[in-house]
């Protein structure tokens, strides 16, 4: 794999465009200290009719969102970052791709006070390739609940993305990886159920999905999209409210949403089979066709490739051309 620093391209920086190789901080660069920044994962898909860039509106508000609940001031307005974000595909010749919109603080001091930084914006978009393999989607996870608790919501800011709440989730994801899992599941300092390292959790019980209220997780746009799929297209009630771990072990079906994950089956947690009551396919075998994730896999799919026919033209709003 090519590393992301040794490639051809452009990388927009404050309304600049930099040759992608000279697109470069100063190592006293305030983020890089303190972590205090936020981003956003933006995908472009191509499809029938080219490519384009899914749910870019509300990626972009919340980029302006956290950067707001930081008190980090953008020079720049949505539109001009939807703009910019339409040009790096442009620019960098791409069909399919990942795009990452940043704010961090500039280098013109160090110290917790963060006063007289300047406040930069840069765009980067590559070709993610396979991030999951076809394995994974269909088969799914496996996962260890971790020992690491998502933050408090007066601890940190829990709507914004910021670059810092990361650590938190590197921590949990990398311990559960060293044992053996593919994932994890994190509970809040409450200890019900949070989120997965970077993704949101959903179960199903009694053709009833569930996900946890937005306190500790992220208000993930995946996790949006599949709320919407679930009620609108496939008419199954979806509740939000505080889940404990041991309703994940006993669920019909699980899965976790997220911009680069998409929907991806949990099969084991801690050791249980998930939908070992409901008779869900045993370890190593594909998840059934008519089940609610593979239902829901292949409407976000659709939409994500612009297959907007039936009762997915609702959705045609979620795509912003190239």
């Amino acid at each position: 794999m090519t590393p992301l620093y040794d490639r051809d391209g452009w990388i927009w920086r404050d309304g600049e465009w930099l040759p992608w190789r000279e697109a470069q901080s100063h190592l006293l660069t305030h983020t890089l200290h303190y972590g205090m920044g936020c981003f956003e994962g933006v995908r472009a898909y191509a499809g029938a009719q080219g490519t384009h860039l899914f749910r870019v509106a509300e990626h972009t508000r919340r980029l302006l969102d956290s950067a707001h609940a930081l008190d980090m001031p953008v020079a720049f307005d949505e539109a001009t970052l939807i703009e910019a974000q339409r040009q790096c595909l442009v620019r960098n010749e791409l069909r399919n791709a990942y795009l990452k919109p940043t704010v961090f603080f500039g280098a013109e001091g160090l110290g917790l006070r963060a006063k007289g930084l300047s406040v930069h914006v840069m765009i980067a978009a590559w070709d993610l390739g396979d991030y999951i393999s076809a394995e994974a989607a269909s088969l799914g996870l496996r996962a260890l609940t971790s020992s690491w608790a998502r933050h408090h919501v007066n601890i940190s800011l829990c709507r914004a993305k910021t670059n810092g709440h990361y650590v938190n989730s590197m921590l949990a994801l990398n311990t559960a990886v060293k044992a053996g899992f593919d994932e994890t599941i994190m509970l809040d300092p409450e200890g019900y159920v949070a989120e997965a390292s970077a993704a949101n959790v959903f179960l199903l019980r009694d053709g009833v999905l569930h996900t946890p209220e937005v306190t500790s997780c992220l208000q993930g746009i995946t996790r949006d999209c599949v709320i919407q799929l679930a009620r609108d297209v496939l008419g199954i009630e979806v509740r939000e409210r505080r889940i404990t771990r041991d309703e994940l072990y006993i669920a019909d079906e699980a899965f976790v949403t997220g911009t680069a994950a998409e929907i991806l089956p949990l099969r084991e947690l801690d050791g249980r089979h998930v939908g070992a009551r409901a008779g869900a396919p045993l370890p190593g075998q594909p998840i059934a066709e008519d089940s609610v994730t593979a239902k829901l896999q292949q409407l976000y799919r659709r939409v994500t490739r612009a297959e907007l026919a039936g009762d997915l033209t609702a959705f045609r709003a979620w795509l912003t051309p190239a």
